[in-house]
């Protein structure tokens, strides 16, 4: 177990702009590489499947750019939005309100979460030593940090009385693009980012604006002679099939592979952001 003070040299540069300023930063893992982007993705504990979904589904829009998906390792929106950017083998970075060590990483549920992380290159980070347990009115000084390293701050759902809207505030506070995921009229989940949407906040319902709020451009299939590198098997063969629109029945019955396999490839495709689904037929993206 590597648990090493993060040198004040190596900190995001954003971090360096907020004020309270950590005193001290412990890392295991990696941090990203250079001109990599920052994204705080927060929301509640008690994720909605629909909050569930569209998490997943604009992260995975995101596979292949320069991101980093920082959150804070708590259940719900927080293992989510970590678990969704390691299956788009996307970069991410797990502040837990705890120190690093194994025997104090909480919730204890997300411990094998945390090895995940730092298996597949990403990062964990604390401003507490590496022994201290987690008390709750520390996460609000938690947040703070997962706000002070973000390009910009993603809410997934937030309820009246949700600790998401105080990360929110800093989010202001700290000059971060805030970005909020619309709900239906009525979901108690939807207070937060209507009420933010309503103050201003940028609406996200397409991994698009995301990459718009980080500046990134993003990529033109069709300009670069169309077929992602890293499309497989059933997933190859839809996006070929799909070089001219079709419907999901055309697909079923052209492709070689099974009804199961093409249409998890399919829906796969869609969270990929490479493929959508108007009017009945399927188009690529």
């Amino acid at each position: 177990m590597d648990i090493r003070e993060l040198k004040r040299i190596k900190w995001p540069r954003q971090l360096l702009e907020i004020p309270q300023l950590p005193e001290r930063l412990w890392i295991r893992g990696t941090l990203p590489v250079e001109r990599t982007k920052f994204l705080a993705v927060v929301g509640s504990r008690a994720m909605t499947h629909y909050g569930q979904e569209a998490c997943e589904k604009l992260i995975t829009g995101l596979t292949g750019y320069p991101i980093s998906i920082i959150s804070g390792l708590a259940l719900g929106v927080d293992a989510c939005a970590h678990k969704a950017a390691l299956a788009a083998g996307l970069h991410t970075i797990a502040i837990p309100g705890s120190g690093l060590d194994d025997s104090v990483i909480g919730p204890r549920t997300n411990l094998g979460l945390a090895k995940e992380i730092l298996k597949a290159g990403g990062a964990l980070i604390s401003e507490q030593e590496p022994m201290h347990k987690p008390w709750l009115k520390e996460f609000p000084s938690r947040n703070r940090l997962m706000v002070g390293m973000s390009n910009a701050v993603l809410i997934v759902e937030a309820g009246q009385k949700s600790g998401t809207l105080i990360t929110a505030r800093l989010a202001s506070e700290y000059n971060r693009d805030l970005l909020c995921i619309p709900h239906r009229i009525g979901d108690p989940h939807a207070f937060g980012p209507h009420l933010f949407i309503r103050l201003g906040a940028a609406l996200v319902t397409e991994p698009l604006h995301i990459l718009e709020a980080l500046g990134i451009p993003p990529r033109d299939n069709a300009s670069h002679g169309g077929v992602p590198t890293d499309l497989e098997g059933a997933e190859l063969e839809i996006w070929d099939m799909l070089a001219e629109p079709k419907t999901r029945d055309e697909i079923l019955r052209a492709g070689s592979a099974g009804a199961g396999e093409l249409l998890t490839s399919l829906v796969a495709l869609e969270l990929r952001g490479l493929a959508k689904e108007e009017f009945g037929t399927w188009h690529r993206l």
